[in-house]
């Protein structure tokens, strides 16, 4: 089994080629299973997703410590590297790489929303040291929301996020990530004026994988969107039933052994604890 620093490396190594990185987010052990059964070569996790199954808004409106605790059982579920979305890093950044690392996880997003980009970038920088301190080097993916959000003068947003990733980059980033960007010509301009791994989000007209692998794009998250989809079909197939009181929609369901069969490996790999005596 290897120690979280190597998983910190191999998942650095990933963002490097040859092929584009692609995340699909987990929200809880269910989907991560899923998502490394499917065969990817690690999973990040979604805090939109996180937030709403906990009984939370996204926005950083979940305590830490409940966030931090669904991504130590995500982390203890698989075997492959797990990067976790702390949004801005809950306002002690030092405190959230601790608790990263003891959880299991070896990466992060963080996002510099409506932040001070100077601030931000001192907080990858903090991040960068507490995890050498700690004795792993974590994955850092820089995001900014210039064009999620729309910060700032559109005619300069291109050069304003621009100065953002550099500055983010300079500071200790693996990764920049750039959500809010799917058109073909603006991911080729950043990826021809940013000579470092550029991540992009997933979602409805994004060039697929093949032509981001020719463009150059290092990592592609899926964020919210697999969560989001699943809530779709729940709600789907609760109306269905509550207004036709059809129950065909669950013809698709998992199966009821497929599903436990998901953990019996698991299990073996982290027995429940003793109870004490």
């Amino acid at each position: 089994m290897p120690t979280l620093a190597e998983k910190a490396e191999l998942f650095r190594g990933l963002h490097h080629g040859p092929d584009v990185l692609v995340l699909p987010n987990a929200w809880d052990c269910v989907s991560a299973r899923i998502f490394e059964e499917a065969g990817f070569p690690a999973i990040a996790t979604t805090s939109a997703g996180i937030a709403n199954a906990m009984g939370y808004p996204d926005g950083q409106r979940i305590p830490r410590e409940e966030m931090l605790a669904v991504v130590k059982r995500i982390a203890r579920c698989v075997t492959v590297p797990v990067t976790a979305d702390l949004e801005g890093g809950y306002g002690d950044i030092a405190g959230t790489i601790t608790g990263l690392v003891e959880s299991g996880a070896i990466g992060l997003n963080l996002e510099d929303g409506e932040s001070d980009p100077v601030q931000h970038a001192q907080a990858i920088a903090t991040a960068r040291r507490v995890g050498r301190e700690l004795g792993v080097q974590v994955v850092i993916n820089a995001r900014t929301d210039t064009y999620l959000a729309g910060i700032g003068d559109p005619a300069s947003r291109f050069e304003r996020t621009c100065e953002r990733s550099r500055s983010y980059a300079a500071a200790g980033a693996d990764c920049v990530f750039i959500p809010g960007v799917k058109d073909e010509e603006t991911i080729r301009r950043f990826v021809e004026a940013l000579h470092f791994p550029l991540n992009f989000l997933a979602a409805p007209g994004l060039p697929p994988v093949r032509r981001l692998k020719e463009l150059g794009v290092a990592r592609v998250s899926v964020g919210s969107g697999i969560a989001r989809a699943a809530m779709a079909v729940t709600r789907r197939i609760a109306l269905e039933v509550k207004t036709t009181g059809s129950f065909d929609g669950l013809a698709d369901a998992f199966p009821y052994s497929e599903a436990n069969q998901l953990f019996i490996a698991g299990s073996a790999r982290h027995p429940p604890p003793a109870p004490a005596p």
